[in-house]
């Protein structure tokens, strides 16, 4: 391909979305060719049927090839693949035709050709490309045929090499413009044909573009030999595509997920060629030209694509109707990519500032491991693999594998080896580093690693010509390298040596090899300390200082390094060497040090090493005085041996009394001995209460006095309350036992929880219930939508000793009200404690308190309730704290009354004649792609609803898509972690919980996503609209004369500034008398009630943390989906093709556009939500209902409209007057005093209600 050609590819490219050709075999199947035609005269005589080598075709029957590659190009295709997916010798070997490889390849790029020089002859400046298609081949490299022998490969990855070479080389002497490697579906499979282009490419001089395209086999979101979407990127990326494509497999509507996934995580264009829809029962596709190209429509408008076509099933027709659907959207433009390290197996191992120190497993290298090098020799390779697995069972990151042994052929172990991890997708899930001194043996093992694995490792001891020669075959292969600090005079020992041979590397590396920076990995040389020579005595100080001026020096790099090495000298004494290298870790991590091969096994807790252990260890390593070496040696004499030491440091609790135990297992949130235990307590007293009212309360009074100095945190408080929980269920039948011959009453204060009547929301009411257990409460949780009576009735019938009410919509403020009402009006006399995300001190003040004579009290959040319910229930303190938070209340309620009556309110009147200022005649109205309502995973058909309103329905999205968009700093203050996120991870208090509580909540979702329980589900619709006054009308799609329903909004009345204008929602909408018309958006989704239902099976299992920690992401789900689907629509509008926020960027919503939720403070009228919810039919579509307060339910959902006018904004309505309150009820067609009840947080003014 001339430079000329590639250039205007590239250049086209950037202008729009090109358009590749769609399915070949389908086109040839459609002429019910026989076994004659495959034939010809040529090969009429051939010993093997030929029917079905499709590639034979463009030499027997070239003019039906031609005009197959013709219709393509009048439909609207500008790359056309030449019809040679199995024209290579393996392939080509089941016809006997390996040796006619070279002239397949040759005559089909000239039939592509002629179909081009026609073309160009009617439209000769109509740009047109030539593909050379590369196939999979009909072998694996990755997989064995026979599962009886796991390590068996059909074909080796060089049978594979010299196959795409021959087949490359015919292909580029041919003349195409450029190549493409299609329908993979073993990565290893295309690194070979990566491998064998870059050689190729080298040796010849040529070099042309190439395109990668992978297959994703189902739902699972991985190709056939397992690897995930974003690991196959990881494991290919190296190769430079122009583009990579998805194809095959799938058709469009399933696809999504996975184009959208590398849309996101992909520096180079993007592509798919999905098949027309999924084959029926006869293996026949039939999805029309015109489904097939709305589907691939959505994928354009969302700014995912640069090259699109079809494959199985796809016709002329299908790229014609193609074409015609994307013409008007922009191609993806390529992302600003953070460049960080990754590694990859099945799975990628992203190394990002939050990853943390990386554990390389050193089990499974024979130098290092006596069991391991045991088993090998003995050839037992299956109890091998088990020590692989525990590693990685273990946490290791990656596993370090060397089979540098005497007695054994290092290539052919590794490569056994290798293919059976490959077979154990448990072990092959993580990065592998193969590590020889070796090179032939590092060679054999990349030739077995489908991921991106680390090469352990190069150095510049053979000289610069050697090292840039290994690291370019390195680079080829896909992998990272481990660097060693040698050169040609040996190995680096001093600070300044290993520095400045690392820089050398470097240099070299990136700037004539061009290798990644975040793919070079240095090992400094941890060298033996306490050797008694004196130069030795500084090696670790020279370590970790070099891992600091290598991280100046190198940027981008990692730094790793053996750490066993560092205790040689105490070999046999392995809780000193174990004391030395997590001293050695601590010092070096701090220093920079990302990775390190190390026995995980072999590590004490830095912070828990005995302090005249660690004076000895640290003198070493620091070398802080001239006899640390004598003084460690003699301290290692009496040392305790390892297997005593591990008794006493891991179960040396279980050697105390029973009450100690029961109390470090709640403290410590441990539950494996907890049953045992508790028996064991049983026992030992007179009834099962006492064990409760005894040890396990003495335990959570710990729980509850270290979360209330600070010295818990919550989410280890619901850990311990898990404990007590499982100890209760196991003592309750007994107690049942001890009730029938008993009826002595408990001594534990009761307090009733409950979620008032017309509210589902439940979390933060369900941590406070924890927190009050672990501090000996007796808690009765009546759940969620519970009504006044049931309240009172269960308080009396309990003799409760204090009542609690949470909510979370604004409704539920009138219905607290009304229960305080109640108990005052039936002479209650608990304490009555408010909480919930819309309460606050002012309104308790202000509308609950005045209700009720007894204690009133609001409580912000979880972490203070002990300390308000023991401050009503201690005679001691119980009146001093009522009087005090009457007074308090009175002075809130007195500024309120203040600050109300000081608040001039404009009349609705002068409100409206101050609107949004905006010029409707120049303002710009941008039409959706669609009209009417499009569900996504809805369980209606989605066909026209009975109004006669488009409806259609589309996938669901997957939670995977919906990750990268949640908004973590709202979790972690549900647990009452305060501090943004990323930032609160690094938090010096409480970032150690912040983290292990958000790595518990990423393997809850790894769970949910990988086993599919969680199905996220949404509704949407674009309508046209007009404003008139505060309404917005929304008309049929296909009828402006007919309105479908109306959105009533309220407007600001507060008098501001000159220029501050009184805003309503109907501004950002065009009037009725402007004679434009506008549209208007609205949406609903959910997480899924799959939620609830796991949470409440964590429940019955006493499992409150997990039930808590389900909820919550629920939460955070729902709103990364109504984040996720406004993104789409923006789309859909049409400006939203141009933003190109990551996802920390739209979490801080930057863009054109709003979506303002009913009830919220835009809008506060929760009612408004049943219309949105009979517009999209929201409970038919998707499961997502109103309870009579209009909450939703499943909680975890979100609604709202969305406006699309670049003046719309967020704003708060604030108080309005008894004018627009009657205006509101009028156009509502409502009676005032509902009307009032729904708006009372907004009123401005005292209502009857």
């Amino acid at each position: 391909m001339k430079n000329s050609t590639a250039g205007m590819l590239k250049e086209i490219l950037k202008k729009e979305i090109v358009l590749i050709d769609g399915a070949m075999g389908t086109m040839i199947q459609r002429e019910g060719l026989m076994e004659e035609d495959f034939r010809g005269e040529r090969y009429l005589d051939h010993p093997s049927p030929l029917k079905g080598n499709n590639d034979l075709l463009s030499l027997t029957r070239p003019e039906l090839i031609e005009r197959i590659h013709f219709e393509y190009l009048k439909a609207g295709a500008r790359i056309i693949e030449t019809n040679t997916f199995n024209a290579n010798r393996v392939s080509q070997a089941d016809y006997g035709l390996s040796s006619s490889v070279g002239e397949l390849n040759r005559v089909s790029v000239r039939t592509a050709r002629s179909a081009v020089r026609r073309f160009q002859e009617k439209q000769p400046n109509q740009p047109v490309w030539v593909a050379g298609t590369l196939g999979p081949t009909n072998q694996t490299c990755s997989i064995s045929p026979d599962v009886q022998n796991p390590a068996f490969r059909a074909v080796s990855f060089d049978n594979l090499v010299e196959a795409y070479r021959e087949q490359a080389e015919a292909l580029i002497v041919a003349g195409v413009d450029l190549l493409l490697f299609e329908t993979t579906f073993d990565t290893l499979n295309l690194k070979a044909g990566i491998y064998a282009l870059e050689t190729l490419f080298a040796e010849s001089g040529v070099k042309l573009p190439a395109v990668l395209s992978l297959t994703i086999t189902d739902a699972s979101g991985r190709t056939l030999s397992g690897q995930t979407m974003e690991a196959f990127y990881h494991s290919v990326i190296q190769a430079r595509p122009l583009a990579l494509c998805i194809n095959c497999a799938l058709g469009a509507a399933e696809m999504r997920p996975f184009v959208e996934e590398l849309s996101r995580i992909s520096n180079v264009l993007v592509g798919c060629y999905p098949n027309a829809g999924l084959p029926n029962a006869m293996g026949e596709y039939e999805q029309t030209p015109y489904d097939f190209a709305e589907i691939m429509r959505e994928f354009a408008a969302a700014g995912w694509m640069n090259l699109m076509g079809g494959c199985c099933g796809t016709t002329p027709e299908h790229i014609h109707a193609l074409k015609n659907a994307i013409g008007r959207y922009r191609p993806r433009q390529l992302p600003e990519q953070t460049r960080i390290s990754n590694y990859a197996g099945l799975e990628v191992l992203k190394v990002t500032p939050d990853t943390g120190f990386l554990m390389i497993g050193e089990r499974t290298n024979v130098t290092g491991s006596p069991k391991f090098k045991k088993l090998i020799l003995n050839n037992d390779f299956e109890a091998a693999l088990s020590v692989a697995r525990q590693q990685v069972e273990a946490g290791a990151n990656l596993i370090d594998i060397n089979f540098d042994e005497a007695l054994l052929d290092g290539v052919e172990s590794m490569t056994f080896f290798l293919n059976l991890i490959a077979s154990e997708p448990d072990i092959a899930r993580v990065p592998v580093m193969i590590d020889s001194s070796k090179w032939e043996v590092l060679e054999a093992g990349l030739k077995c690693v489908q991921g991106k694995a680390v090469v352990n490792s190069i150095s510049l001891k053979e000289g610069e010509v050697e090292f840039l020669r290994q690291a370019e075959i390195i680079r080829r292969y896909g992998a990272a390298m481990v660097v060693m600090a040698f050169d040609e005079e040996g190995q680096a020992t001093s600070l300044d040596k290993k520095v400045s041979v690392c820089r050398r590397a470097y240099e070299l590396l990136t700037l004539r090899v061009g290798i990644p920076a975040e793919d070079i990995i240095f090992d400094p040389n941890i060298l033996t300390v306490a050797t008694g020579i004196e130069e030795h005595q500084d090696y670790a100080v020279a370590f970790i200082e070099s891992v600091r001026g290598i991280r100046k020096h190198c940027p981008g790099a990692r730094v790793s390094g053996g750490v066993s090495n560092i205790s040689f000298s105490f070999r046999g004494n392995n809780p000193i060497r174990e004391a030395m290298h997590s001293a050695f870790l601590y010092h070096a991590i701090h220093a920079g040090l990302d990775m390190a091969i190390v026995n995980a096994g072999m590590l004490d807790i830095y912070e828990e090493i005995p302090s005249d252990l660690l004076e000895c260890v640290e003198d070493v390593l620091f070398n802080r005085r001239s006899d640390a070496t004598e003084r460690l040696l003699d301290f290692a004499e009496s040392y305790k041996s390892v297997r005593e030491r591990r008794s006493v440091k891991d179960l040396g609790w279980r050697q105390g009394p029973v009450k100690e135990r029961l109390k470090h297992s709640l403290v410590k949130g441990f539950t494996e001995f907890i049953v045992e235990d508790t028996e064991e307590a049983r026992k030992g007293f007179d009834t099962p209460l006492e064990v409760i009212e005894g040890p396990l309360m003495d335990g959570m009074q710990v729980v509850g006095d270290l979360f209330s100095a600070g010295k818990m945190f919550l989410p280890q408080v619901v850990k311990s309350a898990r404990v007590m929980k499982q100890a209760v269920a196991y003592l309750e039948p007994f107690m049942d036992q001890e009730k029938q011959r008993s009826k002595s009453p408990s001594s534990q204060p009761r307090i009733v929880l409950a979620t008032v009547k017309g509210d589902v929301h439940d979390i933060g009411k369900n941590i406070v219930g924890v927190v009050l257990g672990c501090n000996n409460y007796e808690v009765i949780d009546l759940g969620v939508m519970v009504p006044c009576e049931t309240i009172l009735e269960t308080a009396r019938q309990r003799q409760a000793s204090l009542i609690g009410l949470s909510g979370l919509i604004t409704p539920s403020l009138d219905e607290m009200a009304h229960v305080a009402a109640e108990m005052h009006r039936l002479n209650c006399e608990w304490p009555l404690l408010i909480g919930g995300a819309t309460t606050s001190s002012v309104h308790t003040a202000v509308k609950i308190s005045p209700q009720y004579k007894q204690p009133v009290v609001y409580v912000p959040d979880a972490s203070r309730v002990f300390k308000v319910a023991s401050s009503l229930l201690n005679p001691q303190t119980c009146k001093k704290f009522a009087l005090e938070n009457r007074r308090q209340q009175e002075r809130r309620r007195r500024d309120y009354l203040e600050r109300q009556q000081s608040r001039r309110l404009l009349s609705l009147e002068d409100a409206r004649k101050n609107r949004t200022p905006i010029d409707w005649s120049a303002s710009p109205i941008e039409r959706p792609s669609f009209l009417g309502i499009r569900g996504y995973g809805a369980t209606s058909t989605g066909s026209d609803s009975d109004d006669g309103i488009p409806a259609e329905n589309l996938p669901g999205i997957p939670l995977e898509s919906l990750r990268p968009i949640i908004d973590w700093t709202p979790f972690f203050h549900t647990w009452e972690l305060k501090g943004r996120y990323p930032g609160i991870l690094g938090n010096g208090r409480i970032g150690r919980e912040a983290r292990r509580l958000h790595a518990e909540a990423e393997a809850m979702l790894d769970d949910w996503s990988a086993n599919q329980k969680v199905l996220p589900r949404a509704v949407c619709g674009f309508f046209p609209a007009n404003s008139e006054e505060d309404d917005i009308m929304l008309y049929h799609p296909s009828s402006a004369d007919r309105v479908l329903t109306v959105f009533h909004t309220l407007r600001q009345q507060s008098a501001g500034g000159p220029d501050k204008p009184n805003q309503a929602l109907a501004d950002f909408i065009a009037p009725r008398s402007t004679g434009r018309t506008d549209y208007l958006g609205v949406f609903a989704v959910t997480a899924g009630r799959e939620i609830e239902v796991l949470a409440r099976e964590f429940e019955e299992r006493h499992d409150d943390f997990n039930s808590i920690l389900a909820k919550s992401l629920g939460d955070r789900l729902a709103e990364a989906f109504a984040e996720y689907l406004h993104l789409q629509m923006r789309r859909e509008w049409g400006f939203g093709l141009e933003e190109h926020w990551n996802p920390e960027e739209l979490i801080r919503e930057p863009y054109r556009g709003i979506r303002p939720a009913p009830g919220y403070p835009a809008q506060p009228d929760h009612s408004e939500k049943q219309t949105l919810f009979t517009l999209l039919g929201t409970e038919e579509r998707i499961g997502i209902s109103l309870t009579e307060n209009f909450a939703m339910t499943p909680a975890s959902s979100v609604s709202g409209l969305c406006f699309g006018h670049p003046e719309s904004r967020y704003f708060a309505v604030g108080r309005i007057g008894r004018d627009q309150a009657k205006d509101y009820a009028r156009r509502k067609v409502m009676g005032l005093e509902e009307t009032e009840r729904w708006l009372a947080p907004v009123l401005g003014y005292e209502s009857k209600t």
